[in-house]
């Protein structure tokens, strides 16, 4: 006999309506098992790390379908790598969140469109976005809460995103030609910069002291982002990135083709302010923040130079050691007229 208002037992500790009998105190060991451990971050559905774990695969899986249709070559590769084919550039770089889209909405970087989530609280800075997209004629597209993840690889959006034009970088090849009315070529050549806002720095600089155009090699370094642009203060709108598949390959033919190259080194004894190159066809190489040149590179250069500092336990920015550089070749070029010296003949001891 049960009490009035107790539920009915049922068999397996269950009462009649199924579910788990109260009161067992833990004598039924099944009733109280668990799930088992806690899966990774990137096996959880619909966590931001399984999200951008799938968008890799994903991506992999098209690279490798790409690889699979491509015609197989007819031989051994042998010899330099093809350099990068000239207006290649990368995919359309994703901005979200609301205060990163509406700082990059403020600098002249090329948008292609401002995607915006339905239904947003009010918020002053999503207004603002839309009004300076809609100056700018960029199009504004309503997007899903879904698509939004979607979009940005699982990056907090808060409800608005940002697609930035893929730049075009220039070849290597191209850039002396940019020298007009006698100038003599200058050139910078970045080895291991891989902070995108230095690269936009340097660029900013080489524009301000008569530079024709930057080069940077395909792996291990910066390319132009969206940080990139805002640092650069539109100068990446006039001056040219160009990409080397070997940057020692890309100097090797600069200096084939008459320039010379000098690299930036704390130790060097050479100090910039006595560069007598810098009055002829230059190539100027900044090394990284940390690790300075490669021997590779360093080895490729015809001399290396350096800038005096009062202390020596104190180091420069990348970025800021390539201004500093840019506007001690200017200075020599400016004093000594036109700049048009002899035409390279031999490399440098």
């Amino acid at each position: 006999m049960t009490g009035r208002g107790s539920p009915r037992r049922g068999p397996g500790g269950t009462s009649k309506r199924g579910k788990p009998r109260p009161g067992t105190g833990g004598n039924n060991r099944r009733s109280l098992e668990g799930k088992g451990p806690t899966p990774p971050a990137q096996m959880r559905p619909g966590h931001p790390a399984q999200r951008r774990a799938a968008a890799a695969a994903r991506g992999a899986a098209a690279g490798d379908r790409a690889r699979q249709d491509r015609p197989a070559s007819s031989g051994a590769a042998s010899g330099p790598a093809p350099a990068r084919a000239r207006g290649a550039g990368s995919a359309a770089e994703v901005i979200a969140g609301r205060n990163p889209v509406l700082d990059t909405l403020r600098s002249p970087v090329p948008v292609i469109a401002l995607h915006v989530g339905p239904r947003l609280d009010q918020d002053e800075r999503i207004g603002q976005a839309i009004a300076i997209a809609a100056d700018r004629g960029i199009a504004v597209v309503e997007a899903g809460r879904h698509e939004l993840d979607r979009f940005s690889g699982g990056a907090i959006h808060q409800g608005i995103a940002l697609r930035v034009r893929p730049y075009s970088y220039a070849h290597p090849e191209d850039l002396p030609a940019r020298a007009k009315d006698g100038e003599q070529p200058l050139i910078v050549a970045l080895d291991g910069v891989t902070d995108p806002r230095n690269l936009g720095a340097i660029v900013r600089s080489a524009a301000a002291f008569g530079g024709h155009g930057v080069v940077v090699p395909v792996r291990r370094s910066a390319g132009v982002t969206a940080g990139a642009w805002k640092s650069s203060a539109g100068a990446l709108a006039r001056l040219p990135v160009a990409q080397a598949p070997n940057l020692a390959w890309a100097l090797a033919a600069y200096q084939e083709a008459g320039l010379f190259v000098a690299g930036l080194d704390a130790s060097a004894p050479l100090a910039i302010d006595e560069l007598e190159l810098a009055d002829g066809p230059l190539v100027l190489v900044v090394g990284s923040e940390g690790h300075g040149l490669s021997r590779l590179i360093a080895e490729r250069c015809d001399v290396l130079v350096s800038i005096p500092i009062h202390r020596a336990t104190e180091s420069l920015n990348a970025g800021i050691a390539a201004g500093v550089a840019l506007y001690e070749v200017s200075r020599r070029r400016a004093i000594s007229g036109s700049g048009r010296p002899a035409a390279r003949s031999s490399r440098l001891a």
